[in-house]
């Protein structure tokens, strides 16, 4: 049955009009706070490990800053499309909320792609490995969760895309884009952190 997005106070965001939507958003912003000690321990990690190269390349070798910066563009791009998508959630205009959404995940996708590539070069060129050494490992391992949360992004992003089209607007497809929306800022921020302290600080020190 269709959800009736017609009685609702128009001062409160649609995602917020019913108690249930509530205590779902509450619990996400519950599991952030989950993922956000999951990245610290892999950030402490990493940073211990970094200056255990053993025989193999240290950051300032190994780390390509062209193929870091594009990927830091699409990503922080998308963040602004992503933006866009909840402003337009709010005026509740599908179509063009729909749109951003789109971009959101086409940027998200070019990312993973060049992160695919990166870890392509990495691999086949440079002939490392996740096995390689200490630092090689906490970098694989930090940078492919990343990675990962981003493919699982694109996937959520691409379900939810399906529902609006199916569902149109209704309290709960507003939360689900909200939601998505937070996932989605989380792993820019993220990603921030990733480009600061891995590579940026790893090709100057």
């Amino acid at each position: 049955m269709a959800e009736s997005t017609q009685i609702h106070d128009k001062n409160v965001p649609l995602e917020y009009s019913k108690a249930e939507d509530r205590m779902t958003i509450l619990g996400f912003w519950i599991f952030l706070g989950a993922e956000v000690v999951l990245f610290s321990t892999l950030f402490a990690t990493y940073l211990v490990l970094h200056s255990r190269p053993a025989d193999g390349p240290t950051s300032a070798e190994l780390f390509k800053p062209e193929i870091v910066l594009i990927m830091t563009f699409l990503l922080l791009t998308s963040s602004f499309t992503g933006s866009m998508a909840i402003h337009y959630l709010r005026a509740q205009k599908m179509k063009k909320m729909m749109i951003w959404l789109l971009l959101t995940m086409l940027l998200g996708i070019g990312f993973l792609g060049c992160e695919i590539y990166e870890f392509h070069e990495y691999i086949a060129l440079e002939g490392v490995s996740i096995k390689t050494s200490a630092f090689l490992s906490g970098f694989f391992v930090l940078v492919g969760t990343h990675g990962l949360h981003v493919t699982l992004g694109i996937g959520w992003l691409t379900l939810v895309l399906i529902q609006l089209t199916q569902r149109g607007f209704t309290p709960r497809t507003a939360r689900k884009v909200f939601i998505i929306g937070l996932y989605w800022h989380f792993l820019d921020i993220v990603w921030l952190f990733i480009f600061t302290l891995v590579y940026l600080s790893g090709m100057v020190l």
